[in-house]
């Protein structure tokens, strides 16, 4: 079980202690947002996928180990967000229960049972392209943002302000680009907007602002859906999308 590797391995002066990485890894599918929790089988509560950061590595390196350890990706759009130091954060039951399992000495002063920082990430993810390899007596699962089940430490104001800062920067974050397979259709890219900004977006005005970014191609294909009318299917311009991403520029602007 990874987290009990990570506490042991700390015993050996390889992880910071009291200092940790959490990460809201998010995906769309079926016209749902989604948040990925991790739960093991010394806790009743789901927690967000997290990891230690190893004295050798970055806290964006430990961001990334921990997205590719829950999901299989690597290279997707990970991004810090919040610091997290609220003295009642700390569950000492479940930390009894780990210090249990791998009997350190001196447990009961161990760091584990102490005040934890914790640095936030969020990181959007291609739902289809998700392999999650949970490990023996964990659990991996997808659960709806609006949701969410008892959750860990204060995981689910984690979750919040996550949202909320997309929300609040929603013009610089590459929702689509992301999150959508490389051909999509215009009511795909337009139903994750409206999950974030938690509103309906006007269908006209969405698909004109969007195709007037000069970053979505129109292809000549169009979607199969049965005997309903087949909606046209979009790509993105990769490498304008890749300059704009790379200098910090506005991707869209979204005017409600």
């Amino acid at each position: 079980m990874r987290i009990l590797k990570e506490v042991y391995d700390s015993r050996h002066n390889e992880f910071l202690p009291q200092f940790s990485v959490e990460c809201v890894i998010l995906a769309f599918n079926d016209n749902v947002l989604k948040v990925l929790l991790r739960r093991v089988d010394m806790g009743d509560n789901w927690i967000l996928p997290w990891g230690l950061v190893h004295k050798e590595e970055d806290v964006d390196e430990t961001a990334e180990r921990v997205l590719k350890e829950s999901t299989s990706i690597e290279n997707s759009y990970v991004k810090q967000f919040y610091l997290f130091g609220q003295k009642d954060r700390t569950d000492k039951e479940l930390a009894d229960k780990i210090l249990t399992t791998i009997q350190p000495k001196d447990a009961e002063n161990h760091w584990l049972r102490s005040r934890f920082l914790s640095l936030a990430y969020y990181a959007l993810v291609e739902y289809g392209k998700v392999r999650m390899e949970p490990e023996e007596g964990e659990e991996l699962s997808w659960f709806n943002v609006d949701k969410l089940p008892s959750l860990f430490a204060k995981h689910d104001q984690v979750i919040k302000i996550a949202l909320r800062t997309i929300r609040s920067n929603i013009g610089y974050v590459p929702l689509g680009r992301k999150m959508l397979p490389e051909k999509f259709t215009m009511p795909e890219l337009r139903a994750i907007y409206e999950c974030i900004l938690g509103q309906e977006l006007d269908r006209r005005n969405f698909q004109r602002k969007m195709i007037s970014t000069g970053l979505i191609i129109p292809l000549n294909e169009t979607l199969k859906k049965g005997a309903h009318k087949s909606p046209h299917l979009y790509c993105f311009d990769k490498e304008k999308y890749q300059e704009l991403l790379d200098n910090d520029q506005e991707l869209v602007r979204i005017i409600l």
